[in-house]
This record gives structure tokens, C-alpha cells and sequence, in this order.
């Protein structure tokens, strides 16, 4: 059970879980000595944010060398982030600023004013994405395991490193369609990017009943093709890992943007996630800054706690889940249209209230770069546990008012697999579960009891002498309902 691990210091990655109250629960890093001012009663809850507390240091922002103005002037929060002095009305929110969403602003003047060395950075960022293959390949693939009984039903939709594509297959493995698209077809004028692998695949994507697809070419985009593979439409916005569509057809998806964040650092460019909301014809209609949802919520101190970087990819939002509501009456912040958001660098869950734009409920757990939290019918929570670089990865169901543990598979149970980026796990109608072992190139099905009933290995290869097998992102299975009276046309 997680509320086992509160004082014990042989968690995995050396952490411990404070107490949880009213939904939240904090990890606090055993090698970090901080207060969380307002937990003077002994809960380890956080308290609502009321604003930054300067110390005493206050010093002009050194931004590209410029002068120093006063709506730039910063301080050092409880946080130990950087921080804009409080500015005007005018100067801070969403509603009539001239600034981007968020209570920070990009570097005056645009691109024009950045450093050579800020701008290597900011390429270098936006070249972040996923391997084609990382692990050598064997003679093995296709369907290896099928137990015709136990074994869910339906087709089994996925996208591989080996191509810019996704696939259909039933059951058995017998390809019934496939989409390809290549990167330039659908942004010709983003020649400078396709020397970079991550526009040589799609990382996720979405099958519409009609045999339309969305799909993802790794922080650079998101398109929609038609079952033909003829583009619809495309837009460069830096779309990255997930997505999902509504019934009135909106598409939620993560985007990023490389830049200065001088609430992060003054200086040197982060990647800043979002949750962009477009329409189904992919004009936007939205955009939340998830670490000003952080910052305007009652967990901004629990950045700390979670060790969020000041460089780099500084929480790498991995999964988005549009919640149904059915957890709600036990937790309220999970009310239906909220979003289930997955942290990698944080090791950390988190709902995002779309409404209010803040994040309302957040855990961490005994887990280590995460990926796919969902809901249960069960109104548990199933997670996919990567384990870091423990070489052994878990997928884990957990009560998230209670943070009792329920049921794990891999690690001491089960079968020993190990995927250090991405991976995937859902429930299936049946009960089974099917994860996803993304670096092995490997989906398999489990019973509750552990047994394999439908294994699949990826036939396909990557590398330059296809000697790797190709990475596996994710494999989805659709219901036998699914119309697909379209394939192979």
C-alpha cells in the first residue's frame, strides 16, 4: 500500500511520500531539506498559494544583455525558481495582455534578441523526441500467443519507429490497413527539421470510425489524414506524445514550445508544455500553460518537493486523459471534463482543471518515469511504472483515496519486462489487461492472474541495417464493434 512508504527510506529512487490530505499527495526528496511553509500541522498538505515570497536578494533581469526594467525585476520564490517582480494588470494576465498566456513573458523583441548560445539551445530542445529502435533485434515476430478464450476480442491499432505510419491488424496479426504520411507532405516548409529521426514516425495516433487517423510527428506537429492517406489538414505546434478527441469532436492535445521562461530561468531557454484544445477541422481554440497551472494553484510549493529542473524538459507531460467524472463524488477535483495528466520528470500524476486553468488534485507514488495513468471503471487507478533505470518496469492499480496498491504486474509478479520510454497499459472489456513494452517492440495481454493470453512482437526493424527492433509507442484495441467495413480499400 502507497501510505506504507511515508516513513520508509527504502522507496525506489530514495523518496518519501508525505501524508495526503484532501486528495493531495506530495513526495518530498530525501535529499532536499526544505519547510513547506503552512504545514505547521503536521499533514504535508498544501495550503493555497498566496502569492511568492521574496527573500531578501532582488536583482535586475540580465535578459540577452539588455537593460533592466522594472516589470523584469526578479526574485527568488519558495521555490527557489525565479520569478517577474509583480507587475500591473496590464502586464500579467491572459485576458486583453499583449503577452502570451501566463504570468511571464517571452524575451523582448522575439527570436531577433536571443543569444547564439540561446538559440542553439532552443534547437537542441526542439530535436528532443524518440528512437526509431533501441534494442537489437531477434528472429522474432508477429502474434506468438493467442489463447482464443481469454484473449480480448476485437483490432489492434498502433504506430511503429520503423515508419511515418500507423497500422490496423486483427487479432491474429493479418494486416487489414495501413496510413503513411511523411513529414515534408504534410510540412513542406519545415525542410530544416527532417534530418531529425523523431519526423521519421508517428508517435501517437487517433482512428476515427470512418477511417480517418490523427497523428503525431513527435514535437513538431499534429495532422489528419483521410483512410487513403491524403492530408486534411496539418498544424506545426509543436505537438508531442498525446491526445484525445471529445464526442463533439474538439481535439485535446500536448503541445510545447522552446523558449525563455524567465519565471524558470532568466537565461537559458526550457520546454514549456501545454494543453492545446482544437476544433475538429484543427483551428485552436485554447491554450493552458501547465506550469502556470502549477503556479496558480494550492500545489505551486510542491514543485519543489517534485525536484522540477530549471533546464531542460522540465516536466515532459506524457499523457492526457479526459476524465468522465465517475470519480468525482470521491474526489472532486476528477469532475468530468477535468484532464489526468502524467509528469515524467516529476514522477508524478496531476488533474488539470480546464475551467479554473489549475491544477487540482496531484500525487506521487512509488513509481519512476510514468506513463498512461487511467481511470478505472473500478474508480481505481491503472499506471504504467517505466522504474527509471532499475531495468524492471511494473504496471500498478491503486485506490487513489485510500493510495492502497491492489494489483501490480511485473517487477517481483509476473513476467519481467522493462521499458525505459514510453510504454502503455489499458483494461480491457474482458478484464485482462494490455500493456504496452514500447523499447521491446512487444504488446502483450495479461489475466488479473498474471497469464499471458495474446502476445505480439514487432516484426518490423529500424536502424541503418535494420539490426534494431522497432520501438512499439503504443497499441490500442478496438472493440469488434469498430466499423472498419473501409480497410484495405
Amino acid at each position: 500500500m502507497f501510505r506504507h512508504l511515508r516513513h520508509s527510506t527504502e522507496t525506489r529512487g530514495a523518496r518519501r511520500a508525505l501524508p495526503s490530505v484532501a486528495g493531495a499527495s506530495l513526495i518530498l526528496s530525501l535529499t532536499t531539506l526544505v519547510t513547506l511553509v503552512g504545514c505547521s500541522d503536521g499533514t504535508g498538505a498544501a495550503v493555497p498559494d498566496e502569492g511568492p515570497t521574496a527573500t531578501a536578494r532582488t536583482e535586475p533581469a540580465a535578459t540577452n544583455g539588455g537593460s533592466a526594467e522594472t516589470d523584469n525585476a526578479t526574485s527568488t520564490n519558495q521555490l527557489g525558481l525565479e520569478e517577474p517582480a509583480r507587475r500591473s494588470p496590464a502586464l500579467m494576465g491572459r485576458e486583453g495582455s499583449e503577452d502570451r498566456p501566463g504570468r511571464w513573458r517571452s524575451v523582448p523583441g522575439g527570436t531577433s534578441d536571443l543569444t547564439a548560445e540561446q538559440r542553439e539551445e532552443i534547437k537542441r530542445l526542439e530535436s528532443i523526441g524518440y528512437l526509431s529502435g533501441s534494442q537489437t533485434a531477434s528472429g522474432v515476430g508477429g502474434v506468438t500467443i493467442h489463447d482464443r478464450e481469454l484473449a480480448g476480442r476485437g483490432y489492434n491499432f498502433y504506430t511503429s519507429g520503423h515508419f511515418p505510419g500507423a497500422i490496423l491488424m486483427d487479432m491474429d496479426g493479418s494486416v487489414l490497413h495501413e496510413w503513411r504520411c511523411e513529414f515534408l507532405d504534410a510540412f513542406p516548409e519545415r525542410e530544416d527539421l527532417v534530418s531529425q529521426e523523431r519526423t521519421n514516425h508517428w508517435r501517437r495516433a487517433h482512428l476515427y470510425p470512418n477511417g480517418d487517423v490523427l497523428a503525431i510527428f513527435e514535437g513538431s506537429g499534429i495532422i489528419r489524414l483521410d483512410r487513403d492517406s491524403n492530408v486534411l489538414w496539418a498544424r506545426d505546434n509543436g505537438a508531442h506524445h498525446d491526445l484525445e478527441v471529445t464526442d463533439d469532436g474538439r481535439i485535446f492535445v500536448l503541445t510545447r514550445e522552446a523558449h525563455v521562461v524567465p519565471r524558470v530561468n532568466q537565461r537559458t531557454p526550457v520546454l514549456e508544455d501545454f494543453i492545446t484544445i482544437l476544433t475538429h477541422d484543427g483551428r485552436e481554440l485554447d491554450r493552458i500553460s501547465i506550469v502556470q497551472a502549477f503556479w496558480d494553484s494550492d500545489y505551486a510549493r510542491a514543485l519543489i518537493a517534485l525536484n522540477m529542473q530549471r533546464h531542460g524538459d522540465i516536466t515532459h507531460t506524457n499523457t492526457l486523459e479526459i476524465l468522465n467524472g465517475s470519480l468525482a463524488d470521491r474526489i472532486p477535483a476528477f469532475r468530468r471534463g477535468n484532464l489526468l495528466i502524467s509528469f515524467r520528470r516529476l514522477d508524478a500524476i496531476a488533474v488539470l482543471d480546464v475551467e479554473a486553468r489549475r491544477i487540482s488534485w496531484l500525487m506521487a507514488g512509488p513509481w519512476i518515469g510514468q506513463h498512461q495513468p487511467t481511470v478505472l471503471p473500478n474508480d481505481h487507478i491503472l499506471v504504467f511504472d517505466n522504474g527509471g533505470q532499475t531495468d524492471i518496469s511494473r504496471v500498478i492499480e491503486f485506490d487513489p483515496v485510500t493510495q492502497e496498491e491492489v494489483w501490480r504486474y511485473g517487477g517481483d509478479h509476473g513476467d519481467g519486462f522493462y521499458s525505459k520510454s514510453c510504454g502503455s497499459n489499458a483494461l480491457l472489456p474482458g478484464g485482462t489487461i494490455l500493456i504496452t513494452e514500447s523499447d521491446a517492440g512487444r504488446a502483450f495481454e495479461v489475466t488479473r492472474d498474471g497469464d499471458i493470453v495474446w502476445e505480439y512482437r514487432n516484426p518490423a526493424r529500424a536502424g541503418r541495417r535494420g539490426e534494431l527492433i522497432a520501438t512499439l509507442f503504443e497499441v490500442v484495441r478496438l472493440p469488434e464493434s469498430f466499423p472498419v467495413d473501409w480497410a484495405g480499400r
